[in-house]
């Protein structure tokens, strides 16, 4: 394992306080990674010496990784430039979800959207077991992430933590293709297992169908559970299960999503994007964007170069 190496960064009090973020790499004494990536950085001190698997690049998987984190582990990109898995096997930590800090622990994993702000943490007094995998996607094309895929959910991360552990190995030295090829596969496979479900409840799979097709729609928690045919609290209940949110919070995922899409493929003003999602004010949809995504609409339409 390598041990990276710290950046300078604003405090973690910054980023609990939801202050604009700025890129913050923090590993410290106790952390380290391993890590198997797409092709030789050379920008990143952190991964200068790590093996490359040229075939992760077939799923535009840019690198994945096994980190053991202990306190003040903390990384932001305010950018992110493709949708990243983390599925924790020990111990817990923070990571920053449509715009609020959640925790992950021990047999959870979460989905983190592309091109919005990223963060994580540990926490005080514990330690953190993850492995991670990173896409690389562009802005005018669809993610991995869809609208019924899961913010947060149980997972059992054993077998991705293995399969990334078999390709790191596989490309350490003589690297075999064929071999390579078999993990690289299993660690995509895992990852589209958490990300885009079929066991789902076919209640909520056509009730976000249906709201998708009409975000424009003044959508109320009653309007949701009507069209589900579920009570309020049965239909809460089962999106915290399944997708990490409450049904309100996940009407405003898909808002923003919809939105970033607007944004970055047309030149649609400001105020008729937040017309297309929903939003009378355009100023209340770019307050709630900067929330969620991180930026405001300008910025994020002005092409922020992606992160880590």
């Amino acid at each position: 394992m390598s041990k990276p190496q710290d950046n300078p960064s604003p405090t973690e009090s910054r980023a609990e306080s939801r202050e604009k973020l700025s890129d913050v790499r923090i590993f410290g004494e106790g952390t380290v990674a391993q890590v198997v990536q797409a092709y030789h950085e050379k920008d990143r001190p952190w991964l200068l010496d790590q093996p490359v698997c040229e075939l992760l690049g077939q799923h535009h998987i840019v690198h994945a990784g096994i980190m053991h984190g202990q306190f003040p582990l903390e990384i932001v990109r305010t950018d992110l430039s493709g949708t990243f898995m983390l599925a924790c096997f020990g111990g817990e930590g923070k990571v920053l979800s449509d715009g609020r800090w959640i925790t992950i622990k021990a047999g959870q994993a979460c989905l983190q959207s592309p091109f919005v702000a990223n963060a994580l943490k540990c926490v005080k007094g514990k330690s953190w077991d993850f492995c991670w995998v990173r896409y690389v996607e562009s802005r005018d094309s669809k993610p991995i992430i869809s609208e019924v895929s899961p913010v947060r959910g149980s997972y059992q991360a054993e077998p991705l933590h293995v399969a990334i552990q078999g390709l790191i190995a596989e490309s350490t030295g003589a690297a075999v293709p064929a071999s390579q090829h078999h993990w690289v596969e299993l660690i995509h496979h895992y990852v589209l297992r958490f990300a885009q479900p079929h066991q789902k409840d076919d209640r909520l799979f056509k009730l976000w169908h249906q709201v998708e097709k009409d975000l424009t729609a003044d959508w109320s928690l009653s309007d949701l559970s009507s069209a589900s045919f579920l009570s309020e609290e049965h239909l809460r209940r089962l999106c915290k299960k399944q997708l990490g949110r409450s049904p309100v919070q996940h009407l405003t995922f898909m808002r923003m999503q919809r939105a970033s899409e607007l944004l970055a493929t047309t030149e649609l003003k400001v105020d008729a994007v937040a017309n297309a999602v929903g939003y009378a004010s355009g100023a209340h949809f770019s307050n709630a964007f900067a929330k969620w995504v991180g930026m405001r609409p300008s910025e994020y339409r002005d092409g922020k170069s992606g992160g880590e």
